[in-house]
């Protein structure tokens, strides 16, 4: 507890964790099952190329999604990259800046456009009326981006996608393990994309997939993820190196075993999260919709400076030097990162929810590697840090975390 201001690691003292908590840390599962899996591949010889790992992978997820086709990927940037080269886009693409930059890149490595679109400030996904504004001649497709593992605004979207003729796509990133409307988010428009990636409540080290019921679209998909290759000396298309190997499938089907743990984790961090920090002015912790399946992967606070009497970027400041390794997603967009702020200067202009957002997101450390006597510090520091506010604003050093 930080009884006094020179408690408080930012100036001067001990640390809370001298084990940093982290975003993400990746979720463990059954590891004996892991090396046996390992072991199984190391027997076979066979490390990758369609691999029967990989195949089994693919029917899991299917299944569990709820969907007739599964690519596997070695990354979910790449599986992203992989669906815009099937899909045989020419144009825009309007995306979301509050994402992960990946989602722009892969536009823009596929050759397409993409174009910066607000978002609605109480979902913190693509703003439907927004959308709407952009849709134009160039405009080929709407990628939308599922965050904090709740959904778009599906059934608009969807309506404006098929209104304007044009595909609609979703980064599911964040959102394997959750659903809408009883549905599994997975199964909405032509195609959605999932990360697997060892930060994600189901990791596969490093990977991601394509979810689709379009057999002609997945199997494109499977030619572009492999060069094109369509049989050993027979190239059909032009195509990547995209492919999961049998080592990221053999962790995502023990990833996959012990999901409902780690969402059961998720879940208890979340609430407890919840409880400690309720009424707390200037912070509100981003909820989904309890009536919803969702995977409570992200614990996702909004800081009001104002009210809370610090900013967002000074209470970041205060948990990094505590050893809690809080982050800013998605700071400080998609838009004023490169290339994008040197082709599109004026993007900033049409974000203004955006723009808001990127200085107001702090998400805190969760997942089934720490517990409620980490969460019952991590809020401990925060409720002294506001009590306290004043006067360590006064206080506190120019240094900014690493």
């Amino acid at each position: 507890m930080k009884a006094t201001l020179d408690d408080f690691a930012i100036l001067g003292g001990a640390p809370a964790f001298t084990q940093p908590l982290h975003v993400g840390r990746p979720n463990i599962g059954d590891s004996g099952a892991l090396h046996e899996r390992i072991q199984g591949m190391l027997d076979r010889r066979w490390l990758t190329n369609d691999g029967p790992l990989v195949r089994e992978f693919e029917v899991r997820i299917a299944q569990n999604v709820g969907v007739e086709q599964c690519v596997a990927a070695s990354s979910g940037t790449s599986a992203l990259e992989v669906l815009l080269r099937a899909a045989r886009l020419e144009g825009e693409v309007i995306v979301p800046s509050f994402t992960f930059v990946g989602s722009a890149h892969a536009i823009l490595w596929s050759g397409l456009t993409p174009r910066f679109c607000d978002v609605d400030p109480e979902t913190h996904t693509l703003d439907p009326a927004r959308v709407q504004e952009l849709i134009g001649p160039e405009t080929a497709a709407i990628l939308g981006v599922h965050v904090w593992g709740r959904p778009c605004r599906i059934e608009a979207l969807t309506e404006l996608a098929a209104d304007n003729g044009i595909d609609l796509f979703f980064d599911a990133a964040h959102a394997f393990a959750s659903a809408h409307a009883g549905r599994m988010l997975g199964t909405f428009g032509r195609a959605e994309v999932f990360s697997f990636h060892a930060t994600k409540v189901l990791s596969s080290f490093e990977g991601g997939a394509l979810v689709t019921n379009d057999a002609e679209l997945a199997e494109r998909a499977r030619l572009a993820r492999n060069h094109g290759f369509r049989d050993y000396d027979d190239v059909i298309a032009l195509g990547t190196n995209a492919k999961m190997n049998e080592a990221e499938a053999a962790m995502g089907l023990t990833s996959l075993a012990s999901l409902d743990h780690f969402v059961a984790a998720n879940r208890r961090n979340y609430e407890r999260y919840g409880e400690l920090l309720a009424g707390l002015p200037g912070v509100t912790l981003v909820r989904g919709d309890e009536r919803e399946r969702w995977n409570y992967h992200y614990v996702v606070l909004e800081i009001d400076a104002e009210t809370a009497g610090l900013s967002r970027d000074e209470l970041h400041r205060i948990l990094w030097a505590e050893g809690i390794l809080a982050r800013r997603y998605f700071y400080p967009g998609a838009h004023a990162m490169e290339p994008y702020r040197t082709r599109d200067p004026e993007a900033r202009l049409r974000l203004p929810a955006t723009e808001a957002l990127v200085e107001r997101v702090l998400c805190l450390p969760t997942g089934n590697a720490i517990g409620s006597s980490e969460v019952d510090e991590v809020c401990g520091i925060i409720h002294a840090s506001l009590d306290r506010a004043p006067e360590l604003r006064r206080r506190l050093p120019d240094t900014v975390p690493a």
